[in-house]
């Protein structure tokens, strides 16, 4: 199994977790949850994504960080891992499907089948989340809302002529669920641009101790609310909170302590941040962009 090491700031110790009966292993003051991955013994199809590169050499993996990344080019299957991961965890997705049903994570939820997670404490809590899904995810909540406004409208309707306590009973459950959607997410999610919309989602659902398998939450984020995305990953850590994110946000990946895995050449690898190919590039493109666009132009 390839193992990820633990980095100077998380010094393994452990203890018994005498009220679920295992053995759970901390960092400091910061949990892991989910310890490893592990490929079940046995022939796997010859079909997507079992031929992708690093599935098809895929052993398992070992978590020994509260934050985890998923680094490489596109296509070289990072978020493949990610999405079978969500499948083989159940975590609520935030989107317009779950994991169970959303058709295009069929194929991964085949890998996910021959997966065995390890787990230091199960988590139930957290969720999974793509990029793309947000809108489906902003179209669910309009939708709900849309649905509870017309029963009050029919609520109306239907008890002319009987008493207010009457009408208000009827109408609390409803007015109950608005009102908790507009303190999470004020008038909706499509009411803010896609960047603030992201990030009023995330603030609300970083909940703390839980499980977060994000896949390039940088996608709607400027390069300042990206800075904001790292000290809301800040805050979930610090609440115990375990977060695996596949991204090729260079902001993102400098998050101190975190442990990086590539997914280019067909292996994961642990990689540092400074010879990272997304931070060399934008570096050095940041630093001379004419050198850059002479040669691509030429």
């Amino acid at each position: 199994m390839f193992a990820v090491k633990a980095g100077e700031r998380q010094r393994q110790r452990e203890r018994i977790d005498v009220a679920g009966g295992g053995l759970l292993i901390e960092y400091g003051e910061y949990m892991i949850h989910l310890r490893s991955i592990e490929m079940k013994p046995g022939s796997t199809p010859e079909s997507f994504p079992f031929t992708v590169p690093i599935i098809r050499n895929f052993e398992g993996l070992e978590f020994r960080a509260p934050i985890t990344f998923l680094v490489g080019e596109n296509g070289s299957g990072k978020s493949t891992l990610l999405e079978a991961v969500a499948c083989a965890t159940a975590l609520p997705a935030v989107g317009s499907q779950s994991v169970t049903d959303d058709p295009t994570l069929a194929d991964v939820r085949k890998l996910a089948d021959h997966f065995r997670l390890v787990w230091n404490k199960r988590m139930r809590r957290g969720f999974f989340m793509r990029a793309e899904d947000f809108f489906g995810f902003a179209k669910r909540m309009d939708q709900i809302r849309s649905e509870l406004e017309q029963n009050l409208t029919d609520i109306e309707d239907e008890y002319k002529g009987r008493s207010k306590y009457a009408k208000d009973l009827a109408r609390a459950p409803h007015l109950q669920e608005l009102g908790a959607m507009r303190q999470s997410y004020g008038e909706g999610l499509d009411a803010h641009s896609h960047g603030e919309g992201f990030l009023r989602l995330f603030q609300q659902r970083f909940m703390g101790e839980g499980l977060y398998l994000l896949d390039e939450p940088e996608a709607p984020l400027s390069p300042m609310r990206q800075l904001t995305f790292l000290a809301l990953m800040r805050m979930v850590e610090q609440r115990n909170g375990q977060m695996i994110i596949a991204t090729h946000s260079p902001i993102l990946l400098a998050y101190p302590g975190a442990v990086i895995i590539s997914c280019d050449g067909g292996k994961l690898q642990e990689a540092d941040y400074e010879t990272l190919e997304h931070v060399q590039i934008t570096r050095t493109f940041l630093n001379n962009p004419d050198q850059y666009l002479r040669h691509l132009f030429s």
